[in-house]
């Protein structure tokens, strides 16, 4: 039975959750905004 080899290049435990809290925000971010504009045009195309 094998393993796979390690890399060697292991990324520092800080630096990958830098990593994880920007890419969670490149997404978020903008989803939030989307939500935000879907809620206000649906009040107002609801209320007048």
């Amino acid at each position: 039975m094998t393993t796979a080899p390690e890399s060697g290049k292991a990324v520092p435990e800080s630096r990958r959750t830098a990593l994880i809290v920007f890419a969670w925000l490149w997404v978020g971010l903008p989803l939030a905004y989307g939500l935000y504009e879907l809620v206000r045009k649906a009040t107002q195309l609801f209320t007048g």
